[in-house]
């Protein structure tokens, strides 16, 4: 039966957008007898449709403060008897069950309810939906014979398609709209779940599912052999790099969303107009500036070589002065990210077809989220590294004191090698980033690539450390090139060692008492 003709329709829904006009043109275009519950029903009526209440239907009143009203076998009895089975319609006709052809439901606002502040667990529980997914997945099951809606934006294609078929809809229309509704369904169950799991305070559930929504495919994934996607989660929030909003340039591509990702965490992390500039997932240059235009200024200054073809990150609406010195250094940029950006420095930077622009609307603060990482055959999840530091509460452990001057380039520093993938070792001066050592499978390896990067920027420079130092080693490498004070977590059983170094050259060291690894 590709073509079934719509007699009869169950109308029940909470979100009563364009509702009305919608059983209107049902039932004066096409004779559709409209069944419908509660509020639905009243909204129906005050709009002048002629509406059967579902009590007349199915003999029963509305009970238990409308928690049992379609929950009937004439109305599960009329979605799911198969019209093509001789017995079933048989039976439909010894109990006085008619057919019902087309079932229009969305569902109780549960996801909208629990996101409420304060709301209680007993609100919650009062909308939870019973009857309007039983009704949608009777209706889906059965979609060779009947017609399931549960988006208002598919009314006008339903009307559509009636009136090309001669009220009647095709079986490829019934397929499709079942099969989302078997995803709403399954989606509506399990944020039910996961409310009641999480309501306990369970962090890390026994189960966890994702619901993950395509941004786009990519063009290939780090490689031209491998496919791949963009997915973000389906609640994911203003400020991120998955909400953000494409303004100009060519498709990103899926090494620019991973170098983007790390950019936009960086440059996050400090309250002044900073600059990240990030080449494979490193920041080769991050500076603080009295404004965005310096800032870029000084990171690019870090490492001109290395920011060509890199991916840029602003913590403040770009101006114009931006593209001025980006297009004046002859800098090509893969892509740029900022909350947003002056009318004028957007047509600049548009007139460069393959930087892809990338506005957020907002700069969330860094961290306060789940990571996830997939593993062969599973996933790795964890809290962001948020960890709360207070700088007084860090301790000099050298018998020279860093000067004020070092203490701010050393909190400067100690913010920016979080963003470095470990082994990281990154010196500072004049708040910006002048050496980084990143990835290096020993942390002295580090220590002399920074040091070779910096040049003679290091002489008088700051060097933090994302870990402790091991040995002495990685902090004589960086003394001997002139470097003044470290920041380092401390931890080590050669602490000693290392702290007897630094006095030797006279070098001020101070201790966090926390790591940031970044593998």
């Amino acid at each position: 039966m590709d073509r079934i003709t719509i007699k009869r329709a169950l109308v029940s829904v909470t979100d009563k957008t364009g509702v009305a006009d919608f059983c209107k043109a049902l039932s004066e275009e096409f004779g559709v007898e409209i069944v419908s519950t509660g509020g639905t029903a009243k909204a129906l009526a005050e709009a002048g449709i002629t509406v059967r209440p579902i009590d007349d239907l199915t003999g029963f009143p509305e009970m238990m403060d409308g928690r049992v009203k379609t929950l009937h076998p004439r109305v599960h009895g009329g979605l799911l008897a198969r019209r093509d089975v001789p017995a079933h319609m048989a039976a439909a006709d010894e109990h006085g069950i008619g057919m019902i052809d087309l079932v229009c439901v969305n569902l109780y606002a549960f996801e909208a309810t629990i996101a409420k502040d304060g709301v209680t667990e007993e609100e919650a529980i009062e909308n939870i939906d019973i009857g309007g997914p039983s009704m949608l997945r009777s209706a889906a099951k059965n979609f060779a014979s009947v017609t399931v809606v549960t988006d208002p934006a598919c009314y006008d294609s339903v009307l559509a398609e009636l009136r090309a078929n001669a009220g009647a809809t095709t079986l490829e229309t019934r397929r499709a709209f079942a099969t989302e509704v078997f995803r709403t369904t399954s989606h509506y169950d399990n944020t039910i779940w996961q409310y009641l799991s999480d309501y306990h305070g369970t962090q890390f559930p026994y189960e966890a599912r994702l619901r993950l929504l395509k941004v786009q495919d990519c063009r290939y994934g780090e490689n031209p052999h491998q496919a791949a996607a963009f997915y973000r989660f389906a609640d994911a929030k203003p400020g991120t790099l998955a909400m953000a909003e494409q303004l100009g340039g060519k498709e990103l591509s899926y090494n620019n969303i991973l170098d983007t990702d790390a950019c936009w965490a960086a440059v996050r992390e400090f309250e002044g107009p900073a600059c990240v500039i990030v080449k494979h997932t490193n920041p080769c240059g991050t500076a603080i500036g009295a404004d965005v235009v310096e800032a870029y200024s000084k990171a690019h200054a870090s490492d001109p070589i290395s920011a060509f073809g890199g991916v840029m990150a602003f913590n403040r609406t770009v101006t114009k002065g931006v593209p001025e010195a980006i297009f004046e250094r002859g800098q090509f940029v893969e892509v740029i990210i900022a909350p947003g950006y002056e009318p004028e420095a957007l047509e600049m930077l548009q007139t460069k077809p393959n930087m892809r622009i990338l506005a957020t609307g907002e700069v969330r603060a860094p961290g306060e989220h789940y990571e996830s990482r997939a593993v062969e055959g599973g996933m790795l999840v964890q809290i962001s590294d948020t960890v709360s530091e207070d700088p007084a509460e860090f301790k000099v452990v050298t018998e020279r004191q860093p000067t004020p001057e070092e203490m701010e380039q050393l909190l400067f520093a100690w913010k920016v090698a979080k963003s470095v993938k470990s082994n990281a070792i990154l010196l500072a001066k004049d708040f910006a980033s002048v050496g980084v050592g990143a990835g290096q499978m020993s942390r002295v390896d580090s220590a002399r690539i920074a040091v070779e990067k910096a040049g003679e920027k290091a002489k008088g420079a700051v060097c933090a450390s994302d870990a402790f130092m091991p040995f002495p080693d990685s902090l004589e490498v960086c003394a001997e090139a002139g470097v003044t004070a470290v920041i380092q977590p401390g931890g080590s059983n050669k602490d000693d060692e290392a702290i007897a170094k630094a006095n030797e050259y006279g070098v001020a060291m101070v201790f966090t008492g926390h790591r940031h690894f970044r593998h």
